[in-house]
């Protein structure tokens, strides 16, 4: 069985390429649920709702469960912010901290490879849609303005 490329599929590739757990995970929901071939774009949005859940407890979990609280919650204010890459000086003002205090957490994110540095002052989650599993995992998260 095969993909029918549509727009959202060649969309979403990259994202899931970034990962190749992610692009497997999705293959095999899709492949499970496939009533044809070659396997259709509503199968793999159906599929979607078995993935988020299968990341979740597994993938995602894995890493969140190596962090210490402030990490989470430093985490949890990117996640905030949205899933591109987010300017430093946003994530203390949202933690309500002053940058230059981010500085242990942030390289400890580093080391740890849940975060890197896109470019000078910016900070990006290395794991596609780890943004929205920190949403998921940690609700409620008041923004400190």
């Amino acid at each position: 069985m095969g993909i029918n490329g549509n727009k959202w599929i060649l969309s979403t590739i990259p994202t899931l390429l970034a990962r190749a757990h992610l692009l497997q995970e999705w293959g095999y929901q899709s492949w499970n649920l496939a009533l044809e071939s070659p396997i259709q774009l509503e199968t793999v949005k159906k599929a979607t709702a078995k993935v988020i859940p299968r990341l979740d407890g597994n993938f995602f979990r894995v890493r969140f469960d190596r962090l210490t609280p402030s990490e989470k919650n430093f985490l949890r204010a990117m996640a905030e912010l949205g899933p591109a890459a987010q300017r430093t000086g946003d994530i203390a003002h949202a933690l309500g901290v002053k940058v230059t205090s981010l500085g242990p957490v942030r390289a400890k994110l580093i080391k740890k490879g849940m975060i890197y540095s896109p470019a000078h002052g910016d900070l990006a989650f290395t794991v596609p849609l780890f943004d929205a599993f920190m949403i998921r995992a940690i609700p409620v998260f008041e923004i400190k303005r």
